[in-house]
């Protein structure tokens, strides 16, 4: 199943996010990834509002990858109208966070998180959770139906 994945990224922090696209170009993983900084983007960028309209330019995502700790709409409102938005609500979501905390996990869960990770400290450790993620969610794991492109 090894495919060109479209990955949107919610991700605030400038670091993160180059940590985690280091870790994609490391691991030489040929994915497109869309970086939303904030849960307003994200939103629409999978509603496709505004400079997000053209979907040939800016297509649904395979996987979203959400951090949870978000300026504005926070990450749990982003997962939440995901999963209440018929189009997308099948649609993988990992949420990708610093958070240990037992209740952000439960409500993660609770609201219709696919996988909670949290960020590993050290590059190395990154690259492994990315190798991984690719491994199950971008190569094992079928979709649901119709999601064969």
């Amino acid at each position: 199943m090894n495919k060109i994945a479209h990955i949107l990224l919610v991700e605030d922090n400038r670091m993160d996010v180059e940590l985690t696209l280091d870790a994609f170009r490391e691991a030489m993983l040929a994915n497109t990834i869309h970086v939303s900084s904030n849960g307003q983007d994200a939103l629409d960028y999978l509603y496709g509002r505004g400079q997000y309209a053209d979907r040939q330019t800016y297509p649904l995502p395979s996987l979203i990858l959400l951090d949870l700790k978000l300026p504005g709409i926070d990450g749990f409102e982003v997962l939440h109208q995901i999963k209440e938005t018929p189009i997308l609500k099948r649609l993988p979501v990992i949420i990708l966070t610093s958070s240990k905390e037992e209740g952000d996990r439960a409500l993660s869960y609770d609201i219709g998180a696919n996988s909670y990770l949290v960020k590993p400290i050290s590059f190395d450790g990154f690259l492994g959770v990315i190798r991984q993620i690719e491994g199950y969610w971008l190569s094992l794991n079928v979709g649901p139906p119709g999601e064969d492109t």
